[in-house]
């Protein structure tokens, strides 16, 4: 079991010479951040593809244990919604811009679906069908991109086994059909904690567990008061114990397969 706790991005304007020192160059954000926590979600890769040069900056910027968990493009979760053609070439282009280098510190890939996109069974498991299990069927998607990718790069490294996880915001979601698909591919269901109109859920549909806190307040602020702390704690003992809080709130009747031990991945947004 390994419990990490992070931060979502390390770019905020409001931070620097309060997280950061003042003074600290943009450029050293992120060597700063990943020796105070040790995951962070990488939220670039979400807006545009990124360059092999930024993944391998960002790769050396971060000491040995730390682990990114890299969000999925846009175009293709907010855009494309897996509906034509051409969400397989941007699967392919998102693998074949860099993100394998990262190597040993790839965690987990966050698929964040919009407020608007609603539940359908067919179309999500046409994407979860499509999407890579290890770096080497990841090499192998990444070879069909096409000519959006300015410098691929997919070359072998060690064969890895991949993880995924999806954050619904439609209420659509919440059917017992929908864990069901998740525990049928293996990916997690985001425990999303936020004060927008969201589906909060605690399904465990996969062998970790993915946490995002977006603020008490407002969407992406307020802090989190000690005793929600210690809330937020206990739970995440119970997942990463191999369980699940006694209380959770799940879309289906099924409780999750009690195992040994679950990695959690819990990250602040605000």
């Amino acid at each position: 079991m390994t419990i990490r706790i992070g931060i979502s991005g390390w770019r905020y304007e409001g931070w620097r010479g309060v997280f950061y020192p003042k003074g600290l160059a943009q450029a050293r954000e992120l060597e700063f951040a990943s020796r105070a926590v040790d995951t962070i979600e990488i939220n670039g890769s979400h807006y545009s593809l990124q360059t092999i040069g930024s993944y391998r900056a960002w790769y050396e910027a971060t000491p040995p244990g730390f682990v990114f968990a890299v969000k999925g493009p846009r175009y293709l979760t907010h855009m494309l919604r897996f509906r034509d053609e051409k969400a397989l070439p941007a699967l392919a282009n998102f693998f074949a811009s860099g993100v394998l280098a990262l190597q040993e510190k790839l965690g987990p890939f966050l698929w964040q679906f919009p407020p608007n996109f609603s539940f359908k069974a067919e179309r999500l498991e046409r994407f979860l069908a499509m999407l890579p299990r290890t770096t080497d069927e990841a090499r192998k998607l990444a070879g069909q991109h096409d000519g959006r990718v300015k410098q691929p790069w997919f070359e072998p490294t060690r064969k890895r086994r991949l993880r995924h996880a999806i954050e619904i915001r439609h209420a659509s979601f919440c059917t017992p059909e929908f864990p069901a698909l998740l525990r049928k591919h293996r990916v997690a269901l985001v425990v999303s904690d936020a004060v927008a109109d969201w589906p909060y859920v605690e399904d465990v549909t996969a062998d970790f567990v993915y946490l995002r806190l977006h603020g008490t307040e407002t969407l992406y602020g307020g802090a989190y008061s000690d005793r929600a702390l210690d809330r937020w704690a206990d739970r995440l003992r119970a997942w990463g114990g191999g369980g699940e809080p006694d209380d959770a709130k799940r879309i289906s009747p099924i409780k999750a397969r009690k195992a040994g031990r679950r990695d959690v991945y819990c990250y602040f947004g605000i």
